[in-house]
């Protein structure tokens, strides 16, 4: 794939990421690096992905664009519109919820003073919909922020990670 042109959209750092996700599979299976490539150009974006973007990944990875788009939408962990600098994502799944997930999704709701799928005026905090299982259930109730998880949660120690992000 490095033999590509250079695409305006992409640029020569996310095709080296591509291009070395690319190269993990047999030929002729590019777009199994879909997901690795959408999620380089969605980090160098600013944490979220454009219609141009997609459709230079689509162009790169010789796929029809909506395949790219079904992928991009599917997945929780791509964003197609603006969100805050930090992302945080609380589970709500049964051993979650069990814990007191409600409880802390509540309250960071009333500390940021928004709701699910919202991010703050400042653009530094995007509370993400609902995250179906983020595969900590020993850890109940937990969220990842930044996809760095923090488990046994209380109010307290949602505190204390988000007042240690910049």
């Amino acid at each position: 794939m490095s033999a590509r042109a250079f695409t305006p959209e992409l640029s020569a750092q996310v095709c080296a990421e591509i291009d070395r996700w690319v190269g993990k599979f047999p030929a002729g299976r590019q777009r199994s690096a879909v997901l690795a490539a959408l999620h380089a150009v969605q980090h160098e974006n600013g944490g979220y992905l454009t219609p141009e973007l997609m459709n230079a990944v689509a162009d790169y990875l010789e796929m029809p664009p909506i395949q790219v788009y079904e992928i991009a939408t599917f997945y929780s962990m791509f964003e197609t519109k603006p969100v805050g600098r930090h992302s945080i994502s609380v589970c709500t799944n049964i051993s979650c919820m069990l814990r007191g997930a409600d409880d802390i999704v509540a309250h960071i709701e009333n500390r940021l003073g928004i709701r699910t799928g919202e991010s703050t005026p400042d653009g530094r905090f995007y509370l993400k919909q609902e995250e179906e299982c983020l595969a900590a259930c020993c850890g109940a109730p937990m969220m990842m922020v930044d996809h760095r998880y923090y488990e046994n949660l209380t109010p307290a120690a949602v505190d204390e990670v988000l007042d240690g992000l910049d």
